[in-house]
């Protein structure tokens, strides 16, 4: 018998392409396959320092901030405890108006000062927690950089070939360590605390059936990074001279320091890697060929990759990471990825390589990811194109966008690739660079333009119900859709903020209770709202992880757009899986849809929210789609499951 699934909730985009000039385009040497575990994953995106704090002892001491932004350490600073409201500022935050930051200026707004925020979130916690990911149905953690860096998002490293001092048990023990080897010597490298704790949770994480990849920013690197220390120290004569982008050196000859550079997008905080040739990313960024400019710094990237690929050497990649989430991608030569891939392929035929390729030029134009997915680099990339559509799709109901423009931006993004690439890229719904979805779906400003607590009418306080309808029918969207369903770790709590820093608060488990958040201090309609863990929520994540997986149509089945009225306030799509097919049926108005559907019977219903039964009869009588809701029809062999 026919199934209908039925969600009363609520849900788009604008197609932006960019081809690669013709004349940069090389030809393909080497093609390999997606990895077949990748096209089925429920993946998790963790941001360590605010996961969960499982260690006290290892937590961050004010000399561990040495080199992150704004380059200075308040006196009197300390940790943050896990429950602090989150727009209250500690005392010692309140004192920095008068202090600059490495460009010069004044260190006065929230969004700065909150930078110097960290409240101890380790591998402890993530191990304490794997028990929650596996009973939510995850199958893959994608974790924001653990490379040892004083920040505390981890992009500025002050080493790639170690796990952060302070996400281990032992930082004093480890820091020890690290200053008894030579970096640029992998003979003398060995495994801290933190290192080891990594490898057992590697074990624990695989021993659940899960997968993880680590997120590493080879474009840039912290100014504490042992090569840029010496070169700071030794100007031309060091022998990393040839791996960053200088300016001008120092002249010894003169009493003036002359050295000069720009850093990553001209964040000095950043220094960058050199590589050839040269291509200025601060306006537009296009895929372009060429490599790292040194040897030497290339070997070390390697080293890295190989390092937690087969941690052991022994030829057997199954105790090592997964694959690696790339970065800047875009703004690192395509031939350098290629052999990127290679190496790493070479130790691991199934591991994972996603790129970040989001931006071509701020603030209207997405790349085209269609360069990186020929085969000879990524397996995937972080499908923002694919959020940025079905986020104005849902958002701005009754005034959203026609669903004729959402199916044309939906079908040109899957002509970039081929069905396996297609399967493998990873649907966003939120991550450490962009507004928590439930946010996202509170508002309706363009795609990350103006979504911070500077812009007051920006909305960042809890979401109403109507933003969690959206949000929901958001998610039936994306676990119903080719690509790997992505969820930034806190959503499936019921987590709200706006862009950096606000959807990096630390993540609200069960067994806290928070401070309440006053989310509009500075002006006079103040709001109060308590964070608190959404069971409803969660189970609402978790069902639709379990239909997806049971199911192999939602991963691996074709998507079709059936024809449908020029007018229609429906988006109906298939996914066609040998005999079987799935018509999802989205109403995005605020009103009964009207949906001719040719069986009449409806028995053996599977509803999933509160007043299905009144929905299901709305439907037999009339053949209306209620509101802002999502039903699915069942055929082929699955109707008798």
């Amino acid at each position: 018998m026919r199934r209908l699934l039925f969600l009363a909730l609520a849900i788009t985009l604008i197609s932006c392409t960019a081809e690669l000039n013709s004349k940069e385009e090389t030809a393909i040497d080497i093609k390999e396959e997606v990895p077949t575990w990748a096209q089925d994953a429920i993946w998790y995106q963790i941001f360590p320092e605010r996961f969960y704090n499982g260690d006290t002892n290892n937590d961050p001491q004010a000399k561990d901030l040495k080199g992150a932004y704004p380059g200075f350490v308040p006196q009197g600073w300390h940790t943050t405890p896990w429950t602090w409201e989150w727009h209250r500022l500690e005392p010692w935050l309140q004192e920095t108006d008068s202090l600059k930051d490495l460009s010069g200026n004044y260190v006065q707004g929230f969004n700065q000062k909150v930078q110097l925020r960290r409240y101890g979130g380790d591998l402890a916690g993530v191990m304490a927690k794997l028990d929650y990911l596996d009973s939510l149905g995850i199958t893959a953690i994608y974790f924001n950089p653990l490379n040892d860096a004083p920040s505390l998002h981890k992009y500025d490293a002050r080493n790639w070939r170690h796990i952060d001092r302070n996400f281990g048990p032992k930082p004093l023990v480890d820091e020890r360590i690290m200053a008894a080897e030579n970096p640029g010597d992998p003979q003398t490298w060995q495994w801290t605390t933190a290192d080891s704790l990594f490898l057992k949770l590697i074990t624990a994480i695989h021993d659940r059936g899960m997968r993880l990849i680590l997120d590493y920013s080879f474009n840039h690197t912290g100014t504490q990074f042992w090569a840029w220390q010496d070169l700071l120290d030794k100007q031309e004569a060091s022998d990393y001279k040839d791996w960053y982008w200088t300016d001008e050196w120092d002249d010894p000859e003169t009493a003036e320091n002359e050295f000069s550079y720009t850093g990553w997008l001209g964040v000095p905080s950043l220094p960058e890697i050199k590589d050839t040739p040269y291509v200025d990313h601060r306006t537009e960024v296009r895929p372009f060929n060429g490599d790292v400019e040194s040897a030497q710094a290339k070997a070390h990237i390697f080293n890295i990759a190989r390092r937690w690929l087969d941690p052991n050497g022994d030829g057997d990649p199954s105790d090592g990471v997964d694959g690696y989430r790339l970065d800047v991608a875009a703004e690192m030569p395509l031939n350098f990825w290629r052999d990127f891939r290679r190496e790493v392929r070479a130790i691991n035929p199934e591991a994972y390589l996603i790129g970040e390729v989001w931006w071509q030029k701020w603030p209207d134009q997405l790349m085209n990811p269609k360069p990186y997915l020929a085969g000879d680099i990524f397996d995937g990339v972080m499908n923002y194109r694919w959020f940025r559509s079905t986020r104005e799709f849902i958002r701005a109901a009754p005034d959203s966008m026609p669903v004729g423009t959402y199916v044309d931006s939906i079908q040109s993004y899957f002509a970039c690739a081929d069905a396996a690439h297609g399967r493998a890229w990873m649907n966003m719904s939120a991550s450490h660079d962009a507004p928590r979805l439930a946010t996202a779906m509170l508002n309706r400003n363009a795609y990350k333009q103006g979504a911070n607590r500077d812009n007051f009418e920006y909305k960042i306080h809890k979401p109403d119900a109507a933003a969690r309808a959206r949000q929901k029918l958001f998610l039936w969207m994306q676990f119903t859709m080719p690509g790997a369903p992505q969820i930034y770790n806190g959503d499936e709590m019921g987590m709200w903020g706006e862009d950096d820093p606000g959807n990096r608060k630390p993540l609200i488990w069960p067994e806290f209770k928070f401070e309440v958040e006053q989310s509009y201090p500075f002006v006079e309609d103040l709001r109060f709202d308590e964070p608190r863990f959404d069971t409803t929520l969660f189970k609402e994540y978790r069902d639709l992880i379990a239909m997806r997986k049971k199911e192999p149509i939602w991963s691996r089945g074709t998507l079709v757009f059936p024809a449908t009225e020029p007018q229609s306030k429906l988006l109906v799509y298939q996914r066609i899986y040998g005999n079987d097919t799935n018509t999802v049926v989205i109403n995005n108005s605020l009103y009964p849809q009207y949906f001719d559907w040719s069986q009449k019977s409806l028995e053996g219903f599977s509803l999933t929210v509160d007043e299905a039964l009144n929905q299901k009869r709305l439907f037999e009588e009339r053949k209306q789609i209620p509101a802002l809701a999502c039903f699915i029809f069942y055929s082929g062999a699955q109707q008798e499951k």
